[in-house]
């Protein structure tokens, strides 16, 4: 593993102890909203330099093929400069006394383990308490879909695929580069999920220009996406109400449903283990997107099951952070 290579400087941390600390600070103060309502968020960064190259690069008017190929370039770069930034801060980070502290600061930001349960969670708080068009508010924050037909069970399916789905692209994939590449690799792999999160859309504005983006995207999250799935799977053994084995039942006979090359993944380890169905018909503004269900249980989720679905995504927390602390003690004892 390449983050192994980094750590031969008297000044540094190995890398998976400042990820490990990194993991528990994040899960511990979250988004830290009091700082970057003064500063941009890193993400928030990468977003505006995506959206400014979009608009100047991705014009109607020229071909497909001219769109697919500025896309593909405009992806490059983005990844490419995040990629530069990323091993600025490694060799600070390696080469300056309190170095360290600038990556541990950026790693705690850039993870969102405990940002993803508030948001979700505020989710099932909306619905027992202020009502559904509150909660359609709540989990337009962390959905894509459209919202205002969505009635109380749509809302809390909708949230418990957010917490499932980004439980990779949040928490299993940032930690699973870093582990490999260090912060280069979580800093390029952020690049890229942001432009697909921004890009990667099919519609007609971006089929064709965020293509790139979207398949790039599906390669990195591959592996993530399996392990998140079996993450979930596992806290399933720590539940009473949940099902380890309809956990793996599910996600190893469904996944392949999703419109998402990655997402059934977890979100069929999610329903096998909570007896739900998720995914399934969806409206977003473009329009209606007939997907088949994910599993063979009720669709009709409540905002219990919001709160079964975070105490498995905690659990799921728990093991992403054993694997790693694992690792560590195995170098340890190489060394």
């Amino acid at each position: 593993m390449f983050t192994f290579g980094m750590t031969g400087d008297i000044h540094g941390f190995d890398p998976l102890v400042l990820l490990l600390v990194a993991m528990i600070v994040e899960a511990y103060i979250g988004e830290a909203r009091f700082v970057f309502d003064r500063i941009k968020h890193p993400v928030a960064l990468i977003g505006g330099l995506v959206e400014f190259l979009e608009n100047k690069l991705n014009r109607e008017k020229r071909s497909t093929m001219d769109r697919a190929v500025r896309g593909f370039l405009m992806t490059l770069f983005v990844a490419g400069l995040c990629g530069a930034v990323g091993w600025a801060v490694a060799w600070v980070s390696l080469n300056h006394t309190f170095g360290w502290m600038l990556e541990l600061i950026l790693l705690a930001t850039l993870m969102a383990q405990r940002a993803l349960y508030d948001r979700v969670r505020d989710v099932a708080g909306a619905l027992d308490e202020d009502g559904l068009d509150v909660a359609r508010g709540t989990v337009a924050h962390i959905i894509g879909r459209d919202v205002r037909q969505l009635d109380e069970h749509g809302v809390a399916r909708g949230a418990i695929e957010s917490c499932a789905e980004n439980f990779c692209d949040g928490v299993v994939a940032p930690v699973f580069w870093y582990v490999l590449f260090g912060f280069p690799g979580l800093l390029v792999y952020k690049a890229v999920n942001t432009l697909d999160s921004m890009i990667g859309h099919r519609t007609p504005r971006y089929q064709a220009f965020g293509m790139a983006a979207a398949r790039i995207d599906d390669i990195l999250n591959w592996i993530p996406a399996r392990l998140s799935g079996l993450f979930i799977a596992l806290a399933a053994l720590f539940a009473g109400s949940a099902s380890p084995s309809g956990a793996f039942k599910v996600m190893l006979r469904d996944a392949g449903k999703h419109r998402s090359l990655n997402a059934g993944w977890p979100e069929g380890a999610m329903a096998g283990a909570l007896g739900l169905a998720l995914a399934g018909p969806r409206r977003y503004s473009h329009g209606v997107v007939d997907d088949s269900w994910i599993g063979g249980g009720r669709a009709r989720a409540t905002s219990k099951d919001i709160r079964r679905a975070l105490y498995l995504y905690a659990v799921a927390c728990l093991i992403n952070g054993m694997w790693v602390a694992a690792i560590g003690i195995i170098r340890l004892n190489l060394d």
